[in-house]
């Protein structure tokens, strides 16, 4: 049986719709012809030049990335230019490029869903609900097994996620009970003020910013309540995600290779204790 890039086109828009984008992201095929025929796929958080490299070096005929190579408006994909050499690199290679951003955020089995589910988080659901799928939506928000100590979840983040430079930050008392646990992978400093997020005793993302974060801690000192944070690597928190789309595509086409890149993308390389 061939299995072609629009066989694979197909399955993306079942499993991870476009409709469930973000208005201003970019989802879906960037470069590769639906005809061409698909023998391997290799799965990343990020099209880098190492793992544009390792699609190249590992013979892949597509490389399923969820953040977006071209997120924002370009005026050129000269080889010249970053972006356009990993084009470049790509189309010599007859590698095709597919991208699924926030439409496989909101879904099932999404990034915020993986971490939930790595995490035992019990009866988790949507902080944010799609207003057509109850079951999808923004972030996850559930229940530990069992309640602990702030300081152990943040270690037991650190034990589920791939290790960067930047480790996990926590804002709160180690020794702080919790067992509502929000959680959003990627940047989710947007639902910091989401009614599900502020009565958590938890809340773990990713990139939180100095402002809003010093902002919620501030609000939640002057309700008498609020969720701890706890803010992990971009990268890491997505890269979850990655086995769970795989194990999706082998199950749609066993005849194909299917890998997960174990390369780090994560942008920081060392960080010094001060």
């Amino acid at each position: 049986m061939v299995t072609r890039l629009r066989d694979v086109l197909e399955f993306a828009e079942r499993s991870w719709p476009t409709a469930g984008a973000e208005p201003w992201d970019s989802v879906g095929l960037v470069s590769g012809s639906p005809e061409a025929t698909i023998t391997r796929i290799l799965l990343a958080v990020d099209a880098t030049r190492i793992t544009v490299d390792e699609a190249v070096d590992t013979s892949s005929d597509l490389l399923l990335v969820h953040h977006p190579l071209l997120l924002r408006g370009v005026t050129t994909v000269a080889e010249t230019t970053a972006k356009g050499a990993l084009l470049t690199s790509l189309i010599r290679a007859q590698c095709a490029l597919l991208a699924a951003h926030t439409n496989a955020d909101v879904v099932e089995t999404g990034t915020s869903a993986a971490l939930a589910a790595a995490l035992g988080l019990e009866g988790a659901v949507p902080i944010v609900v799609s207003t057509d799928h109850p079951s999808r939506g923004l972030g996850r928000v559930g229940v530990l097994p069992e309640p602990m100590t702030l300081g152990a979840l943040a270690r037991r983040v650190a034990s589920i996620l791939p290790a960067t430079a930047t480790g996990i930050r926590a804002a709160g008392a180690f020794d702080r009970v919790v067992e509502t646990v929000a959680l959003c992978g990627g940047a989710g400093d947007s639902l910091l003020s989401e009614p599900a997020v502020v009565s958590a005793d938890v809340y773990i993302t990713s990139d939180l910013r100095h402002h809003p974060a010093s902002e919620a801690l501030e609000e939640s000192l002057a309700r008498g309540s609020g969720p701890a944070l706890i803010d992990t690597s971009h990268w890491a928190s997505e890269w979850l995600w990655l086995d769970h789309a795989a194990r999706e595509l082998r199950e749609a086409f066993p005849e194909v290779e299917v890998e997960v890149s174990e390369l780090r993308t994560d942008p920081w390389d060392f960080a010094i204790p001060q």
